[in-house]
């Protein structure tokens, strides 16, 4: 079976495949003080919980967008499963090739959903990844990464605003009915889920129109992708499991 390991801001993924299957997927919170004992005691019981033991791991790959954690997660998987795992980055195989000023600067997360989106639903094709980042990659129809957008994430966004301000609660993020809201924390929820589906769209009309093609497939994918999607015009599919596809192919690519 193979591990895939998604190393986020926030949150770190995990998958298990065995042959073209994804028998199981986990999340845990990313944080830099914990050690390999402490990740590798909560994986281990994960697994054992879906009925897989770590014996029966024989392939790990991980991404990751924290290098301080790249050392944690590679010791973890030495310790607790006797494997060294294949790190996305300079030099692996990926089938994308990478068109932009410095290639070394785009985030492996990025460059793993783009492998998945093309993979899944060819090209050309915008992937857009609700995490700490809200990112917009972009894959040509020859399936070569060309660029994109960054903006702040979701939860981003709605943390400094309540960290910034004396008296904004910290809420829910659910649509409200309306955009004319009558409370503190339907105001909120309304600049935050609105607007951000704003940007979607506007972001994604200027895309297509500078590729001159308004058949552009658009795909989402991370925690808050199904909310955004359902108040926008451009967002077609939502896939959660898009990374951990990506990492299962790039792995395929190497093995």
């Amino acid at each position: 079976m193979l591990l895939v390991i998604d190393v986020g801001n926030t949150n770190l993924k995990y998958g298990v495949w065995e042959d073209d299957n994804m028998l199981a997927s986990f999340r845990v919170s990313s944080r830099i003080s914990r050690t390999a004992d402490e990740y590798g005691s909560v994986l281990v019981n994960l697994l054992d919980n879906s009925g897989i033991k770590k014996t029966d791991i024989d392939g790990i790959i991980v991404s990751s967008v924290i290098p301080t954690l790249n050392y944690t997660i590679c010791h973890m998987c030495e310790y607790f499963f006797g494997i060294s795992p294949l790190m996305v980055g300079p030099g692996i195989k990926t089938g994308l090739n990478v068109k932009v000023e410095n290639p070394k600067e785009v985030g492996a997360d990025r460059i793993v959903n783009s492998v998945a989106a093309y993979k899944k639903y060819g090209g050309p094709i915008i992937v857009i990844d609700f995490g700490t980042a809200t990112t917009f990659n972009v894959v040509d129809a020859d399936g070569a990464f060309i660029g994109g957008v960054i903006a702040p994430g979701i939860k981003t966004s709605l943390g400094g605003l309540v960290s910034s301000t004396a008296q904004l609660p910290m809420i829910e993020l659910v649509p409200p009915k309306k955009a004319i809201a009558k409370s503190t924390e339907t105001n909120m929820q309304a600049g935050i889920i609105f607007g951000f589906s704003g940007l979607v769209d506007n972001i994604v009309g200027k895309i297509k129109k500078e590729l001159g093609d308004q058949n552009v497939k658009v795909i989402a994918t991370g925690g808050l992708g199904e909310i955004i999607a359902k108040e926008t015009k451009n967002i077609e599919i939502v896939d959660r499991t898009l990374t951990l596809f990506g990492l299962k192919t790039i792995y395929d690519l190497n093995k």
